[in-house]
């Protein structure tokens, strides 16, 4: 009898783990399925787009939507732009998120608790739009390249999940015999809280790296010079030349034509401005699993 439960229960397992694996393998596919349709109608030709012949491999193989962007001297500007943004915003945002998360961490920090309730205050209520607007006007920020950087430097999620590393993985007992050999808070932070909280630092810094490479919605209200877009701005703006040049045409030759060749340039600039942070994201992927579910056990 026993025996025959154990061969139940063996069966249902490996039910479960074939449920399991072609759910899994349906997810990738409907996941996969429109990065490699995007990818091939970046590489095909534009007639072929057009006609909806597009469904896997490229179709006629070409390089002219990439051509077409990259010769944009405003493409390279925007690049340059967010290479900056993402850089100086990411290394703001670490060292005020630190900053901001080891003293939370701390137990003899007396009024840890209130202050943690001001920061999770934050994450449900926000002045909205227009106050932010105008904060960013009258600070001298509107226009800049800060106005970008400084707003969202702190982001209270992400300081929760480091505060909460450093107060489940680094043991008090480090900082009382660091203390014990002369060593002050600056130190015990730099040389052995920071080393050892570098999973869930490295999780954190790519979050700040996507969010500033996509930044959208601020660059379009605060950044009036195009000398200062980031690449997304930059490829709104190519889209709307395109439908402006496609508007303006003198001829049905001239209007098909940029028809086709906005229709190309849609797909083209996705993968321009979705290859950097895709080529980032392998060299924290170690770090995924180890700096989160660290990170977010206890509160």
């Amino acid at each position: 009898m026993a025996k025959r439960n154990h061969l139940k229960e063996t069966r249902a397992d490996k039910a479960f783990d074939v449920c399991n694996v072609i759910f899994a393998t349906l997810c990738l596919l409907i996941i996969l399925y429109p990065v490699i349709i995007v990818l091939s109608s970046s590489f095909s030709d534009a007639k072929a787009l057009m006609a909806g012949k597009v469904w896997f491999l490229p179709v006629k193989p070409t390089v002219a939507g990439y051509h077409a962007v990259l010769k944009h001297k405003q493409v390279w500007t925007g690049m340059y732009n967010s290479v900056i943004y993402t850089a100086v915003g990411t290394v703001v945002s670490m060292i005020v998120t630190v900053m901001a998360a080891y003293p939370l961490s701390r137990k003899d920090f007396t009024i840890g608790g209130p202050i943690s309730l001001l920061f999770a205050f934050t994450m449900w209520f926000s002045g909205g739009l227009i106050p932010t607007y105008l904060l960013v006007k009258n600070l001298g920020l509107f226009n800049s390249r800060w106005s970008l950087i400084i707003p969202s430097a702190l982001s209270v999620w992400n300081m929760i999940i480091i505060r909460t590393y450093f107060q489940t993985n680094v043991a008090g007992e480090i900082l009382e015999s660091a203390k014990l050999d002369g060593c002050d808070d600056f130190r015990y932070l730099l040389q052995i809280a920071v080393p050892l909280a570098k999973p869930s630092l490295a999780v954190i810094a790519l979050y700040y790296m996507v969010a500033y490479w996509n930044v959208f919605m601020s660059a379009y209200l605060y950044i009036q010079d195009q000398r200062l877009y980031p690449i997304q701005i930059v490829l709104r703006e190519i889209l709307l030349l395109g439908q402006v040049d496609e508007l303006n045409a003198t001829n049905a030759m001239e209007e098909s034509q940029a028809r086709l060749m906005s229709e190309l340039l849609k797909y083209s600039l996705v993968i321009v401005a979705s290859l950097p942070m895709v080529l980032i994201y392998p060299m924290v992927q170690k770090y995924f699993v180890k700096g989160i579910m660290i990170g977010s056990v206890k509160g």
